[in-house]
């Protein structure tokens, strides 16, 4: 299949990335956001991301075995149905001021997500010539950054942009005026997800209709036959798949708790005002999309992988001895050297999985439940030693996995057998 005809097919991939980085990343100013709300502690707050993720490792096994019927782009519209469904409990959820309600609408958004991860990712990857797999996910994976970069400015504006009140200054208004607070604040989160419910719905009409090339490697009968554990008898899949657990994990841990650590560090820091660093976190992961998927063509993609993941080692151990602005933008620099992480991570673990392909997918999206636990933990440290900071030690040790897997832990070896 020539070059060209693959243009659209991963425009369109393109498209859908961008909407998933978009949605995913509103997470991030959604947790500040319920905190202030239902006057939630650091763990309580931490359930946004729980909810969120925990569906993806709930919903990716039955995924795989739903690829397996209905092909990548069936299964792209009907992830795409479920997540305007997730995004459309919004609604009912704010009317109710239902802390809950938002959890079950977060859980079917993300459900729908783990259904198009589980598509999209290794689609993408078979879309072209093997050798240019990784710097083409990358790419992908770009236009999702883009979304995450766009997501903080909107939603701070959106969602943030009413005035937010401490828990002290809460207890001092009457109870009329406390209600009237709280409707406002729900009310913040309608018209931004009725907008993203109607998105959702339209990209699922159009994918419809596209014309997408069906990848007989991975699209057949041999590869309904391989069982679900099958992937992990092949040691770089599996240690790809805690690879992926501790990145994002990693991700999501510094994103969520972003905007109350620089509270904490910086004086006079406003919730809104620290939204601005949270973009610069998103842009800096785009930016290094857009630059990595180029140097994936000129080093291997293992080396690069683990040299950044060096590099976050030293950033994310550098916000804890500092202070200030300084120990801020330490952080924010995280962003652009995760940007190569998950698409790297993936391409390595599936690389010559041949039929096993779907089902180590499944395992991989399985694995970003590392971005449910990984923040929860973090959350439970805050709030036993009365900050963020020391909770950063988390990310560390993530991204000191992921430097061994990208130089020494993604190496392919021997395969076994795909039959149960």
């Amino acid at each position: 299949m020539s070059e060209n005809t693959y243009r659209g097919p991963f425009a369109a991939m393109g498209v859908l990335f961008f909407m998933i980085g978009f949605i995913t990343c509103l997470n991030d100013i959604l947790v500040p956001h319920m905190k202030s709300m239902f006057d939630l502690s650091y763990t309580q707050a931490a359930l946004i991301q729980f909810c969120f993720f925990t569906a993806y490792f709930v919903i990716a096994f039955p995924s795989s075995s739903l690829i397996s019927r209905l092909g990548y782009q069936r299964s792209i519209v009907v992830g795409l149905g479920i997540s305007a469904l997730g995004a459309a409990l919004f609604y009912p959820a704010s009317i109710q001021q239902s802390y809950p309600l938002f959890l079950v609408g977060l859980f079917t958004l993300a459900s729908g997500f783990a259904l198009l991860q589980t598509s999209m990712n290794p689609y993408v990857a078979v879309l072209g010539p093997p050798e240019s797999s990784s710097a083409r996910l990358v790419l992908s994976q770009a236009f999702n950054s883009v979304g995450t970069t766009i997501a903080p400015m909107l939603g701070g504006v959106l969602i943030l942009g009413a005035s937010v009140l401490t828990a002290d200054q809460i207890a001092t208004l009457d109870p009329a005026a406390v209600a009237a607070y709280k409707t406002t604040q729900s009310s913040a989160v309608q018209m931004p997800y009725i907008v993203l419910t109607a998105m959702l719905v339209v990209l699922a009409v159009v994918v419809a209709f596209l014309r997408l090339p069906v990848i007989s490697d991975v699209e057949g009968d041999e590869e309904r036959a391989v069982s679900l554990m099958a992937p992990l008898r092949v040691p770089h899949l599996r240690r790809g798949v805690l690879a992926i657990f501790a990145y994002v994990g990693a991700e999501v841990a510094i994103g969520s708790f972003m905007v109350n650590y620089f509270i904490e560090k910086i004086p006079g820091m406003t919730e809104q005002a620290a939204t601005s660093y949270v973009t610069y976190y998103w842009g800096g992961a785009m930016i290094g999309r857009f630059v990595g998927s180029y140097l994936l063509t000129l080093m291997r993609p293992g080396t690069l992988l683990g040299a950044m993941a060096c590099v976050n080692v030293l950033l994310t151990a550098g916000t804890l001895v500092t202070t200030g602005a300084t120990s801020a933008m330490i952080l924010v620099g995280c962003g652009l050297f995760n940007s190569i992480m998950f698409a790297t991570i993936f391409t390595l673990a599936i690389k010559d999985l041949g039929v096993m392909t779907n089902r180590g997918s499944s395992w991989l999206i399985a694995a970003i439940l590392g971005g449910a636990i990984i923040p929860q933990v973090q959350g439970f440290i805050a709030d036993s030693t009365g900050g963020l900071t020391m909770s950063y030690l988390i990310p560390v040790a993530c991204y000191i996995y992921i430097a061994y897997y990208g130089f020494s832990g993604s190496t392919v070896q021997h395969a076994r057998s795909a039959s149960a």
